[in-house]
């Protein structure tokens, strides 16, 4: 569970990781164990997040567009 005070943003996978600044973003972040995942299956989406004790970032197998919607309807 996420607050959504605390949530930057949803990013697409397919879409940013076109780049090597987010892909060295992504891997120095496992390296330092700031990803989790709820799931097994293949993500789809990552959500930034920063909190009062760091920058977390949690892997959704959602599309972005579903994890929008789904925190417009708290």
């Amino acid at each position: 569970m996420v607050s959504e005070r605390d949530v930057i943003g949803f990013f697409d996978l397919d879409n940013t990781t076109s780049s090597h600044i987010t892909r060295n973003f992504l891997k120095n972040a496992q390296d330092n164990g700031l990803i989790s995942s709820a799931s097994d299956e293949l993500p789809r989406a990552f959500v930034l997040c920063n909190n009062e004790k760091n920058t977390e970032i949690h892997l959704s197998q959602l599309s972005t567009q579903a994890l929008v919607k789904r925190i417009r309807e708290i």
